[in-house]
């Protein structure tokens, strides 16, 4: 893991190698699956460069078999075409393929979501969760009080936005579903079983739905991410383990990452149309859209992604799904006039290069409608790592940050934010990651209260119930004389938290 970001899109950030105990990362490598393929059309341009994958933006009101006549004469192969909302899922092996159907009369945009071959490459970044033995667990268990999950004693997270004293009034209703869009989700994990969603939940790898029984599953080579961030928005107040924001509600797992951890736009599209028909209320996303951290409308291929997926968002959110999208662990100010991006692409040869954050898009972070979550620490200052910005950052939610930075109170010991890992086991993970699904589990408990909300209405009241926090007179998170980031705004609204803290107690009772 290197020390500025991961290769991989996941909102888990990087701690201090030298803080051992709260190093809580997991990426895990292995080689990447190819992407699916069907035989929709057959192409009859030349395949004379490597095998790419495209989306294919259409403008309303086209025939769609016309266009994909065209797609097929430029050597292109459908894997799936989303009609609903004019984005086709194209591989083709022919280089000027986004150049030709560029032309085609109906084409709005188009370029390919990688810059390397099917399959995509994989990363080499290893860090494991920090976990505890099981004495340490028993340990735990002993301190838990009437009414506690065994292990919630360690979960100062829920105590900072009132969850614990929401679940005194609520736990939330099993007619609402928080999607998942990640890794996938171990559905037999013991705490995450009794709330979990299988009618909605997808393998999107591909672009294309699969449906397989267990699809969504991470497999033992993969990241554990998303099985994380499923318990922090439900898992069951069931005397096992932890306890979720929102324990009373569904999870389901819309997995759309490689193997090899990668996130790319088709799969993306297609969690997000999945969701908009499949009953989900809530989609949290705690990633960025592979190859590019930030996508610049004014390059022919990048415009053609950040298109296509706010075009699947905004379906979603007209269909009543509120979206709920991790910051970022860059420290970046998202309203500057530059940021040097060194990362990008991420599946080939990475270099700074400079952007500029109004039309270089954080996709679905920075897209229209999304509700941003920045991340805070145990001491409730924005986290280390959390990117921010005045007019950027909806809200801010607990996400961790390095123990020696933010130290939780007693019992709790680590800065870090504990839950459910794949195997029936927990451990420690940090990041907007983290805070990104405690908003997700707020808003699920709005829903909960509010069953006929829209969407609109949902994030309206996620803000409005925020508790609101001034920005830090001087923020040197490290204590090393020197300001780390400067915060803008007044305490109602301001570039480090947005609207403030998300309060679970004032959305089971306003």
């Amino acid at each position: 893991m290197t020390p500025r970001r991961t290769s991989l899109p996941l909102r888990t950030a990087a701690i201090p190698a030298a803080m051992a105990l709260t190093t809580a990362l997991a990426f895990l490598p292995t080689t990447a699956t190819a992407l699916g393929r069907d035989s929709h059309a057959a192409a009859s341009a030349a395949a004379d460069g490597p095998s790419l994958s495209y989306v294919v933006n259409t403008r309303p009101g086209q025939d769609p078999s016309r266009i994909r006549k065209a797609i097929a004469q430029a050597g292109g192969t459908v894997v799936i075409s989303y009609d609903r909302i004019g984005v086709i899922v194209v591989h083709s092996a022919n280089p000027d393929f986004a150049t030709t159907v560029r032309k085609v009369r109906g084409v709005s945009s188009a370029g390919n979501t990688r810059t390397a071959p099917l399959p995509a490459q994989s990363t080499d970044d290893i860090d494991a969760p920090k976990m505890l033995s099981e004495k340490e667990r028993q340990a735990v268990a002993a301190k838990a009080t009437a009414g506690q999950d065994p292990l919630e004693p360690l979960q100062w997270d829920l105590p900072a936005i009132k969850a614990d004293k929401a679940h005194e009034k609520s736990l939330g209703s099993r007619n609402v579903t928080v999607g998942v869009i990640d890794t996938g989700v171990d559905d037999t994990h013991p705490d995450l079983a009794p709330n979990f969603d299988r009618k909605a939940s997808v393998n999107c790898v591909t672009g294309k739905p699969d449906t397989t029984d267990g699809a969504w599953r991470p497999s033992a080579e993969e990241s554990p991410h998303g099985t994380h961030v499923a318990g922090e928005i439900a898992a069951a107040k069931n005397g096992i383990g932890v306890t979720g924001v929102a324990p009373g509600v569904k999870v389901s797992g819309i997995k759309v990452s490689t193997t090899g951890g990668s996130f790319y736009t088709e799969a993306v599209v297609c969690g997000f149309v999945w969701a908009a028909e499949h009953g989900v209320d809530v989609t949290n996303n705690s990633y960025y859209t592979d190859p590019w951290y930030f996508n610049c409308t004014t390059d022919p291929d990048q415009k053609a992604l950040v298109d296509a997926v706010r075009r699947a968002s905004s379906y979603a959110e007209r269909k009543g799904v509120v979206n709920v999208a991790a910051a970022g662990n860059e420290n970046y100010d998202l309203t500057s006039d530059t940021i040097v991006d060194p990362s990008s692409p991420n599946d080939g040869t990475p270099s700074d290069r400079e952007v500029d954050p109004r039309v270089c898009l954080d996709i679905p972070t920075q897209l229209p409608g999304v509700v941003t979550v920045a991340s805070t620490g145990a001491k409730g200052l924005k986290s280390s790592f959390s990117n921010y910005g005045l007019g950027v950052i909806d809200i801010a939610a607990p996400g961790g940050d390095s123990t020696a930075y933010q130290k939780p109170e007693p019992p709790a010991t680590s800065g870090l934010i504990y839950n459910t890992l794949p195997g029936g086991k927990y451990g420690y993970m940090a990041g907007t990651s983290m805070a990104s699904p405690h908003v997700a589990g707020v808003a699920a408990l709005i829903k909960s209260t509010h069953p006929h909300a829209s969407a609109a209405q949902v994030k309206a009241l996620l803000k409005a119930e925020a508790d609101g926090i001034a920005c830090p007179t001087d923020y040197d998170i490290n204590g090393d004389g020197t300001v780390d980031a400067v915060c803008e705004g007044g305490k109602r609204y301001n570039g480090f938290y947005g609207a403030g803290l998300a309060d679970a107690l004032d959305a089971v009772q306003k």
